[in-house]
């Protein structure tokens, strides 16, 4: 079975992004996706600024050695 998660590019979009992390968690829950890998493939189709933001957060949570989870 494929499944083909949408992109998200960011900006002020609320209802955008909670429709999109409704289309990744399902289909999270349809390949019985683990939490650790959960955070790599959410963060595989963003995309424009989204992309730019997720890595600039991994940047500033990394160097103070938090975890990130999906939740």
């Amino acid at each position: 079975m494929k499944h083909k998660p949408p992109t998200f590019t960011g900006g002020y979009n609320p209802e955008g992004a909670m429709n999109w992390l409704e289309e990744v968690e399902i289909i999270f829950e349809a390949m019985g996706c683990s939490e650790e890998n959960k955070v790599t493939l959410g963060a595989y189709v963003l995309r424009e600024e989204a992309n730019h933001w997720w890595k600039n957060a991994r940047q500033r949570l990394g160097a103070g050695g938090a975890v990130i989870t999906w939740e």
